[in-house]
C-alpha cells in the first residue's frame, strides 16, 4: 500500500486546504498523475500521486483543514484493499515526552473534564499551543477540524477573528483592547483568507524579530535601458524576455558575493552564511503575494535569469509553483515599481536579513558631471536589513556595489 501525505507547500507552512478530489474511491491512479488539489497560505497546487495503485481510502473530504504529513489517502495494489488513517504522519514521528507528575494530577485533570477528546485538542502543533499561550486562550474550548479534533491554526485563527471583543475595564487596560476597532452593524466583515492570514503573522513576528533599517539610493539606469533596447530582439529569439529584473538580479548576486553577510542568517548569537545565493522573487498575485526562489542565482548568466524570472513569474499567476519553488530563499527582492512605488521600506523575509525593494524607473532631468542638464533614467533602490548583524556602512557599501555595477553595466555579460 502507499501512502499519500499532505505535502509542506513552502517554508512555514503548517497545514493545507483540500480542496478537489481528482479521484474517487475505487479509480486507478497512475504514478505522478493529479489526485487532489489543494490551497495553503502561500500556493494552490495539485498534488500528485505518490505511486500507482487503485484509491481505496479517502481519509479528508474537500474543504477539510489538514495538517501537514499526515496521510490523507490510501492507494492499494487491489480494489479491495482498505486502510484506516488514524494520526498525521508528524504525531507519530514525535512521541509524547514522558514526566512524572505528582499523584494529585490525575484528579485534578478529572476534575476539569480533561477526558480523552479534550486532550486530542490541546494537542496541537507547537506552534498553535505558542500562539494559544500568547493569547491566552484554553485550546479545549475550541473545536477542532484536524486528525482527532486537533485544533489548526485556521480553526486558531478563525476562533480569534469571531472571539468578542470587550471593552477596557480600566484605562491600564492592554493597549490592543484600548485601540481595538468596535465593528458596527452596518460593517462587512470577511475573515482573512490562509494567505492573508499568514502574511499578517509573518510580518508581525518579522518586525518582532530583525531590526529594522532601510537606506535608499538613486540609480542611473540609463545605460541598463539602452543596453535593454539593443539586445531585447535578441533575447525574444532565444526565447528570453529581458526585462529590467535581470540586470538587478546580476548586480545584486554579484555584490552578495562581494558582502556575503547580507546573504546570511541570525542563530542564536551566530551568524550563518550561506553558500547557496537563492534568490526569492517576490510575485504579486490576485489573492496575495507569493515567494519564488531563483536558485544558485549567481551561477546564472543574463540569459538564464531571464529565463527564471519569466518561468516563476508565470507560474506564480497560473499556480503552479511546486514546494520546491517556495523554499530556501536566502535574499528577497521586491519589485513594486511596477505599480508605480517610487521607493519602499519592505519587512525583511524571515530567516533572511535583508530584503531589497525596487522602484519605478523614470525619466527625469538630471545634472550630469559636466554641470548639462540631461534626460536620464532614474530609479531608487532600497535596502531594509537587520541592524543586528548588518552594519549601516556595511549596508550602504553593499548598495554601492549594486549602483556601481548598474551604471557601469558591462556589456558582455549579455553576451
Amino acid at each position: 500500500m502507499t501512502n499519500v501525505i499532505m505535502p509542506q507547500m513552502g517554508e512555514s507552512v503548517t497545514e493545507g486546504v483540500i480542496t478537489a478530489w481528482y479521484k474517487k474511491l475505487g479509480d486507478w491512479v497512475d504514478k505522478d498523475e493529479s489526485l487532489l488539489s489543494i490551497t495553503t497560505d502561500k500556493v494552490d497546487a495539485d498534488v500528485p500521486s505518490p505511486g500507482a495503485g487503485y484509491l481505496t481510502t479517502i481519509g479528508f473530504e474537500e474543504g477539510a483543514t489538514v495538517e501537514i504529513d499526515t496521510v490523507i489517502a490510501v492507494l492499494s495494489p487491489s480494489p479491495n484493499g482498505s486502510a484506516e488513517i488514524s494520526a498525521p504522519a508528524s504525531q507519530a514521528l514525535e512521541p509524547a515526552k514522558a514526566s512524572p507528575a505528582p499523584a494529585a494530577a490525575p484528579v485534578a485533570a478529572a476534575s476539569h473534564g480533561d477526558d480523552v477528546d479534550t486532550l486530542r485538542r490541546t494537542r496541537s502543533s507547537p506552534l498553535v499551543r505558542k500562539m494559544a499561550a500568547e493569547q491566552g486562550i484554553d485550546l479545549s474550548s475550541i473545536a477542532g477540524s484536524g486528525v482527532s479534533g486537533r485544533v489548526t491554526k485556521h480553526d486558531f485563527q478563525q476562533h480569534l477573528q469571531h472571539k468578542p471583543v470587550t471593552k477596557p475595564a480600566s484605562p491600564t487596560a492592554p493597549r490592543e483592547n484600548r485601540w481595538a476597532y468596535q465593528p458596527s452593524p452596518d460593517d462587512r466583515i470577511e475573515p482573512f483568507s490562509p494567505m492573508r492570514a499568514s502574511i499578517a503573522e509573518h510580518m508581525v513576528v518579522s518586525r518582532q524579530t530583525s531590526v529594522h533599517v532601510t537606506t535608499v539610493f538613486e540609480v542611473d539606469m540609463t545605460r541598463i535601458a539602452k543596453l535593454r533596447s539593443k539586445h531585447r530582439q535578441a533575447y525574444t529569439e532565444k526565447g528570453a524576455k529581458l526585462s529590467f529584473m535581470p540586470f538587478i538580479l546580476k548586480a545584486v548576486t554579484q555584490a552578495i558575493n562581494e558582502f556575503p553577510i547580507v546573504n546570511s542568517a541570525v542563530v542564536d548569537k551566530s551568524v550563518a552564511y550561506r553558500r547557496d545565493v537563492n534568490i526569492g522573487m517576490a510575485v504579486a498575485v490576485d489573492w496575495g503575494l507569493l515567494v519564488p526562489v531563483i536558485r544558485q542565482a549567481d551561477e546564472k548568466s543574463l540569459l538564464g535569469l531571464s529565463r527564471a524570472v519569466d518561468d516563476l513569474a508565470q507560474r506564480a499567476r497560473e499556480r503552479k509553483l511546486g514546494p520546491d519553488d517556495l523554499q530556501g530563499g536566502t535574499f528577497t527582492v521586491t519589485n513594486p515599481g511596477i505599480f508605480g512605488s517610487l521607493f519602499g521600506t519592505p519587512i525583511i523575509n524571515q530567516p533572511q536579513v535583508a530584503i531589497l525593494c525596487v522602484g519605478a524607473i523614470t525619466k527625469r532631468p538630471m545634472v550630469t558631471d559636466d554641470d548639462a542638464i540631461a534626460i536620464r533614467h532614474m530609479m531608487y533602490l532600497a535596502l531594509s536589513f537587520d541592524h543586528r548583524v548588518i552594519d549601516g556602512a556595511t549596508g550602504d557599501r553593499f548598495m554601492k556595489s549594486i549602483k556601481d555595477r548598474l551604471e557601469g553595466f558591462s556589456e558582455e555579460l549579455l553576451l
